[in-house]
Parts: C-alpha cells; sequence; structure tokens
C-alpha cells in the first residue's frame, strides 16, 4: 500500500510539472499555439532588446507598443510607437503606474502633452525598485498589466539605463556580476 501511495504522489507531481510549462504560455498570451504560427509575420515577440525612440523600455504586451521612459526629472513619459519603432500619436490609451518603496508606492496618473503622456508626479529618490504598469488601449478595454524592476543606473556598457538596457549580456561582464537583463 505504501507503494502504491508513493506512485500516485510521484505521477502528481510529474503531472503538475508537465503541466506547469502550459500554464506559463498561458499566462504569457501564448495559449493554444505555438510560435511557428506567427514567426513569419513581421513582428517577433521573443526579439532581442530594443531601446525606444527616447532610450526607454518597450512594452510589447500592447499595441500599438508603448515606450516607457523617465525623464531627468523622475517623471514617465509614456510614447507611443509604430510597427518600426518609431513615435506616433497616442490613441485613446490611459496608464498609471506605481513604483517605488511598496510601504508607501508612488502612484502615478497621466495626462496628454503633444503626442505623449506625462505622469503626474516624480519617483522618489532611489535607483531600483518595483514597478507595475497598467495599460487600457481604449476606455472600455481590458487593463494590461507590466511588471518589471526599475533600475535607473546607467549600465556600463551601453548608453541606456539598467531598466531599458539593451546589451546582450547575462552578468559576466564587469559590472554585470550578479544580476541577469
Amino acid at each position: 500500500m505504501k507503494q502504491s501511495i508513493k506512485a500516485l504522489a510521484a505521477s502528481a507531481v510529474a503531472i503538475a510539472i508537465a503541466g506547469s510549462g502550459n500554464l506559463m504560455a498561458e499566462e504569457k498570451g501564448h495559449e493554444g499555439h505555438d510560435h511557428a504560427e506567427h514567426a513569419d509575420n513581421g513582428h517577433d515577440d521573443h526579439e532581442e532588446a530594443k531601446a525606444g525612440p527616447n532610450g526607454g523600455k518597450v512594452i510589447h504586451e500592447v499595441e500599438p507598443h508603448l515606450e516607457f521612459f523617465v525623464t531627468k526629472d523622475r517623471k514617465v513619459q509614456i510614447t507611443a510607437l509604430d510597427k518600426d519603432g518609431k513615435a506616433t500619436p497616442l490613441g485613446e490609451q490611459s496608464v498609471k503606474v506605481t513604483g517605488g518603496d511598496r510601504s508607501k508606492p508612488t502612484r502615478m496618473t497621466f495626462t496628454k502633452q503633444g503626442d505623449v503622456l506625462i505622469s503626474d508626479i516624480a519617483f522618489p529618490e532611489g535607483n531600483d525598485f518595483p514597478v507595475v504598469v497598467q495599460i487600457k488601449a481604449t476606455p472600455d478595454a481590458k487593463t494590461v498589466i507590466e511588471k518589471f524592476n526599475l533600475n535607473l543606473s546607467d549600465c556600463p556598457t551601453c548608453k541606456h539605463q539598467e531598466y531599458a538596457c539593451t546589451c546582450d549580456h547575462g552578468g559576466e561582464e564587469e559590472g554585470h556580476e550578479g544580476h541577469d537583463h
């Protein structure tokens, strides 16, 4: 009886592990297809990191893609990008950003200034903290949530800040020990 319980438990663990790959695919918007279905559509969801026209992080989870850029005064600028990665006029997008110290988070709202959205307030002091970006393509659209670590330190090997780094490194280069992009 003990062996059949162990065998049952081992089978359950194996099924859970095997199924976790499918769950991860579904969480990332890849449910129900393989990558061959969209490999030749001119839009590679898994392309190398590329900064936006202002040097910010490109958010690929929405159409059109958006550039998340932290200005010199620590405000956030959101720019819509066309298929070539060039700035394009915004549509009806709305954005909210929460970041900084988790015990006292900074909550930003945005107003349209020309063809970009600018946050109402700046990030507090500090160079490395979690950020949650909530994006609605239209007022009645489902909210898309993008989470990442906002590291405002300069990358020692490319011209961008770490949050928008485009280097193809995994931590081996000097100045990048102990972290990946």
